[in-house]
């Protein structure tokens, strides 16, 4: 099987005033065609910062000091800034934490959707919003709400439309930062669960970013463990949950209570056997 997205050696550091700080290390992970990849670790340790660097989105004092990014075997640092706009969203979008503050908060979702489609299709008013109902309805959101204003949205609801706007275009990886922190458990089960379906419908790509380990592994194929910048385990969920190897990753699910522990892994255990 190829893979969607190869990173090789990437660094990252940041400019400060008494000098440099490495914020990504040497990291080195890929994700297939069609898998869901799993990157967890404590705020700060470097994960959000990969996804940037992935979508090109860095800004100062952040700078890519070495490596490459691999996307369907093309190295997205050596393209220029309009071959790097022509792949966003296009050839990889990115879901941020906060749908509040993805969506424009002044005009509708129709616009909101037809502001890309006409950047990267060329599509007019009628074309955009035809298109902008059929993916409203995909991700379970009625598409007669497409007039309406982002507020007046549930927060999940928010969530599954800036995911609609983010498969828009059909993207090869779809990188999700966070998506469902601030969601209660419920939807956040309801969202990634649609998430699954729709990766097994369309088969993109899924770059998946969370501090939450017990949530990756319902969710995932095969998980990456970041600390202090460092990529410090990579293995298949099953693994990942039944036999980790750093001492890092043991803690994460030591932070874990231990009924739900045993609960994750016994559902592990019936899937597998």
């Amino acid at each position: 099987m190829s893979n969607t997205l190869e990173i090789k050696d990437l660094c990252v550091d940041y400019l400060l005033e008494d000098g440099e700080f490495a914020a990504v290390k040497n990291v080195n992970f890929h994700i297939k065609k069609g898998e869901i990849f799993g990157l967890a670790g404590e705020s700060g340790c470097g994960k959000s910062t990969i996804a940037f660097a992935i979508s090109r989105l860095l800004q100062p004092p952040a700078y890519i000091s070495d490596g490459e990014i691999l996307l369907n075997g093309e190295d997205t640092l050596t393209m220029t800034d309009k071959q790097v706009a022509d792949i966003r969203w296009s050839k990889v979008s990115m879901v941020f934490q906060s749908a509040m503050n993805s969506l424009n908060p002044v005009i509708t979702v129709e616009e909101q959707f037809r502001d890309m489609f006409k950047k990267h299709r060329g599509y007019n008013r009628e074309q955009s919003a035809e298109k902008a109902r059929e993916l409203l309805k995909l991700v379970g959101i009625a598409p007669e709400r497409l007039s309406d204003y982002p507020h007046q949205f549930s927060g999940g609801m928010r969530q599954r439309i800036v995911i609609a706007i983010g498969l828009a275009l059909k993207p090869d990886l779809l990188i999700m930062d966070e998506p469902t922190t601030a969601l209660d458990v419920v939807v956040q089960r309801e969202i990634l669960m649609q998430v699954h379906a729709l990766r097994k419908q369309f088969g993109f790509s899924v770059l998946f970013i969370t501090h939450d380990l017990s949530l990756m592994t319902q969710l995932c194929d095969r998980i990456g463990v970041m600390l202090k910048g460092e990529l410090v385990e990579v293995g298949a969920s099953r693994d990942i949950l039944t036999n980790p190897q750093h001492a890092y990753t043991k803690k994460l699910w030591q932070s874990i209570p231990a009924a739900f522990e045993q609960k994750m892994k016994q559902k592990t255990e019936e899937a597998t056997a």
